[in-house]
This record gives structure tokens, C-alpha cells and sequence, in this order.
């Protein structure tokens, strides 16, 4: 099994090559992960609907660098979403993942706040959050090292962690696809089978 990533950044290839080893574990020995640089089409710092934008951009696009050869392009996008009742900004990572036939599943992950003054240099200086996590910690290039949650948890999650939650999300309706085929068509109308 191949699966390209949408990114440069070895955390992110990381948490793929864990989440589908253990997500299919009889091809486990034939797994390849591929990092590719892919466009985004979205800001340095997306927000709101440009995360899971990114994501779907970048996993479509990792799909076409492999020319054929991947059995999937997954793209990861971490950004902020507005909780307007909240009014808080949580930082959520979003993956996205494509296949040869053209179907996309998507999911995230956790989501947690930065510290005030880490969203004030994002929201009003228009820096990213790596820049300000970077200043805040004195750790330069954070996000491909534990990342601000490894940071902020004291250890506790770290970004390879938290990125496997968005991965597995996004996979989940590949390991239960009977349950997430269309209304009305042959497969749905039996039950799933039962747990063993």
C-alpha cells in the first residue's frame, strides 16, 4: 500500500504511517508513506472553512504528485475555527483523505486554545501560529517537533498524537464502509456484520 502526504513535514507522515499501519495491519508490511510539497491553496495561518479547505487541497494534490502510483493521498491542515458562543478560537487539525476513484473522507481531531498572547500575534500582527509558538517556547521550527500541544500539555500529547486522531477520523468511514454507503443502495440495505 502506498499512501503520498500532502506535506514536507515528518510528524504529519508520521502519524499516517502509525494510523494505517494499525488501521490495516494485514498490509502493514507493504506500507509506504511518501512525503510530497504540495500547494494548499489556502493562507500560511487558514481559519474557519479554509482548514478543511486545505486539507481536501492537499490530499487531492498529493494523489496527482504520485502519478498513479499511491492508493491514497491524504492531506493534514491545522488551523484556527471561531467558537462563536465560545467566543474562543481552538486550533484543529483537519485530514482529508483521497482515492483512485475520486472519493474524499475527511475528519479532525482535537481542538485546544493557545495562550492570549499567542493569538494576539496570529489574529492582530497576521503572524502564524509556529511563529508565535516558536518565540513564545524558544523552540525554533515547534510544529515539526512535539508542537505546541507537546508544549502546552507539558508533555502529555504531542503533535504525532494529535495528528493521528484527524487521520483515524478521516478513516473511519473506510473501516466501517458498509455503514456509510448511500441510501437506497445494495449494501445498505443488509445489516453489518456482527462484532467478532
Amino acid at each position: 500500500m502506498r499512501v503520498y502526504v500532502g506535506s514536507t513535514n515528518p510528524v504529519k507522515a508520521e502519524a499516517v504511517r502509525r494510523v494505517f499501519a494499525r488501521a490495516f495491519p494485514d498490509r502493514a508490511a507493504s506500507l509506504r508513506v511518501e512525503r510530497v510539497a504540495v500547494d494548499s491553496g489556502v493562507p500560511a495561518q487558514p481559519q474557519d472553512e479554509e482548514v478543511p479547505q486545505g486539507a481536501v487541497a492537499r490530499a487531492r494534490a498529493a494523489l496527482a504528485a504520485s502519478r498513479g502510483e499511491a492508493d491514497f493521498g491524504v492531506g493534514i491542515e491545522a488551523g484556527l475555527l471561531r467558537c462563536e458562543p465560545l467566543d474562543a478560537y481552538f486550533d484543529v487539525q483537519f485530514c482529508a483523505i483521497a482515492d483512485r476513484e475520486g472519493r474524499i473522507t475527511v475528519g479532525h481531531g482535537a481542538g485546544f486554545l493557545y495562550p492570549p498572547r499567542v493569538l494576539r500575534a496570529v489574529l492582530e500582527e497576521g503572524r502564524t501560529v509556529g511563529e508565535a509558538m516558536a518565540e513564545l517556547t524558544g523552540i525554533p521550527e515547534i510544529g515539526k517537533k512535539m508542537g505546541a500541544i507537546g508544549y502546552l500539555s507539558r508533555g502529555l500529547l504531542d503533535r504525532t498524537q494529535l495528528t493521528e486522531q484527524a487521520v483515524l477520523m478521516a478513516l473511519i468511514p473506510r473501516l466501517r464502509p458498509e455503514l456509510y454507503e448511500p441510501e437506497g443502495s445494495a449494501e445498505s440495505s443488509s445489516p453489518p456484520d456482527p462484532e467478532p
